[in-house]
């Protein structure tokens, strides 16, 4: 009874509900529980994370980056935010881009050394220039494309013609001829690969197209009605703009033949066009650019008010680019 007593005393000391109806083995759990140090609470960065999923630590960190954007969406604040890999959650470092010219080839890079980057050379010499930087193995074709002031969305302003080169392009042209039976004579004359009427619509029905250029007669273009979706998107359809539709179709070939091509504007207000080969030397590039050059110049349009043209530029087919002097005002 002396020891119960004892624990009595100690338990009233520590506040203890305790009295004489406990048991000696009650009294000494509620001691032992009062003088039990107390747990301290858990940190909030202790909290036990997932290896993935919402409980992941990346996931939560995701989470507080875009609750700490959203905040400072609300609050209009607009000030950059530091890249910092610690304050930040990135997937490794950011993609280094190499300059376009460190991802061309060798030949390219070589003939691209004798090309001024900001020089504007007249035509003869980017003619001349052009012969030199070819880095292909094969003839490359010469071309010239000219940026224009024009909005090709205006009826007016739509260039579209065609134009005799003197020393042609340099490439093979197959000429289609659909015509009547009449005109297949003086068309297969003038140098037609392809002549017919009937037939010739046979092929088409089996979208069979080996041909470069079509020409047909006025009173034969409602029939290739049928076939504008097959032939529009290639640029085979006929035009009168282009001398494709012509009566005399035996002169529509020959032209063909010797080197009459087409050139229109594109979306982006610019015309490209071959004028030969670089085999050609550089007097008979300039003489096929001077025709062209004249036959872009007469398409100006009359309600046109800023510059007609605002750059030209020569190259070879996989050749650099060569800035020329605008030789149309």
């Amino acid at each position: 009874m002396a020891k119960k007593a004892d624990l009595l005393v100690e338990a009233k000391a520590l506040n203890l509900e305790v009295n004489d109806k406990n048991t000696i083995a009650q009294i000494e759990a509620a001691i032992a529980g009062a003088s039990a140090p107390v747990a301290e609470p858990v940190a909030a960065a202790e909290v036990k994370t997932a290896k993935s999923g919402k409980r992941s630590e990346k996931a939560i960190a995701e989470a507080e980056q875009k609750a700490e954007k959203e905040a400072r969406k609300e609050a209009g604040d607009t000030t950059p935010q530091s890249d910092d890999v610690e304050t930040h959650v990135t997937k490794g470092p950011r993609p280094v881009t190499r300059p376009l010219i460190e991802r061309r080839g060798k030949s390219y890079r070589k003939v691209a050394e004798l090309v001024e980057k900001d020089k504007v050379y007249s035509l003869a010499d980017a003619l001349e220039l052009a012969t030199k930087t070819n880095p292909s193995k094969f003839d490359a074709s010469v071309e010239v494309h000219v940026k224009l002031g024009v909005d090709p969305r205006q009826a007016d302003q739509n260039i579209r013609a065609t134009v005799s080169l003197p020393n042609g392009t340099g490439k093979t042209i197959r000429v289609a001829v659909f015509a009547p039976e009449a005109d297949h004579a003086g068309a297969t004359k003038s140098g037609a690969d392809i002549v017919g009427d009937e037939t010739f619509l046979a092929q088409l029905d089996k979208e069979v197209i080996d041909f470069d250029v079509l020409i047909a007669t006025p009173a034969y273009m409602p029939r290739l009605g049928k076939y504008a979706r097959l032939l529009g998107p290639r640029g085979l359809m006929p035009n009168p703009k282009s001398g494709t539709v012509a009566a005399d179709v035996a002169k529509a070939t020959k032209d063909a033949k010797a080197g009459k091509v087409e050139y229109r504007v594109d979306k982006q207000a610019i015309v490209h066009l071959s004028i030969g080969k670089v085999s050609f030397g550089t007097k008979s590039l300039a003489e096929n650019a001077k025709a062209f050059f004249d036959s872009l110049q007469s398409q100006k349009p009359s309600s046109l008010k800023s510059s007609y043209v605002k750059s030209t530029s020569i190259s070879t087919t996989q050749g650099p680019g060569i800035k020329v002097e605008n030789v149309i005002s």
